[in-house]
């Protein structure tokens, strides 16, 4: 598993916005999942996914990673962000596009 940790850590520097969620963006398979990438998609982020359903050892290890029980698990600019719920209200209160602007995800 560590060296699928190390993968993520690296995953999560490279990507200005990294979302761990069930399916892809083209087709989320979790009802969350489809949520955040609405969200996402709605701001004009610019985001890269990854399927944990394709791979249960990725599975297992964003979980020990972000020491987070659920899934979808959001990263901006390296730093996680949180699931569904967190990423809901960030987004209602204003303060996701604020995040994302300034990892460079959205432009001006």
């Amino acid at each position: 598993m560590d060296d699928v940790i190390k993968q993520i850590e690296e995953d999560v520097k490279a990507n200005k916005v990294l979302l761990y969620m069930k399916g892809s963006k083209v087709w989320p398979q979790c009802g969350f999942s489809a949520t955040v990438v609405q969200i996402l998609q709605h701001l004009g982020a610019d985001f890269e996914t990854r399927n944990i359903l394709a791979d249960q050892e990725l599975r297992a290890a964003i979980k020990v990673f972000s020491q987070w029980p659920t899934l979808p698990q959001l990263y901006v600019g390296g730093e996680f962000v949180g699931g569904c719920d967190i990423t809901r209200q960030l987004f209602e209160n204003g303060e996701l596009e604020t995040l994302l602007r300034d990892a460079g995800a959205i432009s001006e």
